[in-house]
């Protein structure tokens, strides 16, 4: 976790500043501190910003959205399945306002299940691979109208 958020702590003291309000996410007043699993989750993310999107890649140089969030999830250990439709079914699900860093937020619903799932960061604020011509990157899930629900694949693990 050291090595976690002295990496962060370099962002936060670049020069202009940039992504220095984002690597205080998890210590803000009043926050739930992060678990070391979703903490692993949401570093992996981080790091994987600003590489391209392309459909079913899993990294290491672009991801899909199911690629980056298996991947996340690889790198803190737990096994996840690769479409967004199978990690939505794999749970466990969590309310809407309960969503932590270091879970799934699913949206896009179709008749196999979700469509798209980024990585909760912050209340409201996911990071995803959208689309192609995009790249990684932090994005609103608070005003979208496609929101399915979220789920903390880390629950289970954690409970062990």
């Amino acid at each position: 976790m050291r090595r976690v958020l002295a990496f962060a702590g370099h962002y936060s003291v670049t020069p202009d500043g940039v992504g220095e309000e984002l690597c205080a996410v998890a210590v803000a007043p009043g926050s739930v501190p992060l678990s070391a699993v979703a903490g692993r989750v949401v570093a992996y993310a981080r790091m994987q910003l600003g590489k391209p999107y392309a459909w079913g890649a899993e990294g290491p140089g672009s991801f899909d959205c199911s690629g980056l969030t298996m991947r996340a999830y690889q790198y803190a250990g737990i096994a996840i399945p690769r479409v967004a439709a199978d990690q939505w079914r794999r749970g466990p699900a969590v309310p809407r306002g309960r969503e932590l860093p270091g879970d799934l937020v699913f949206m896009r619903p179709g008749p196999g299940g979700p469509g798209h799932v980024g990585v909760v960061v912050a209340p409201g604020q996911m990071i995803h691979a959208p689309r192609t011509g995009d790249v990684v990157r932090y994005a609103s899930y608070s005003a979208r109208s496609d929101v399915v629900g979220f789920t903390r694949p880390a629950l289970s693990w954690e409970k062990r």
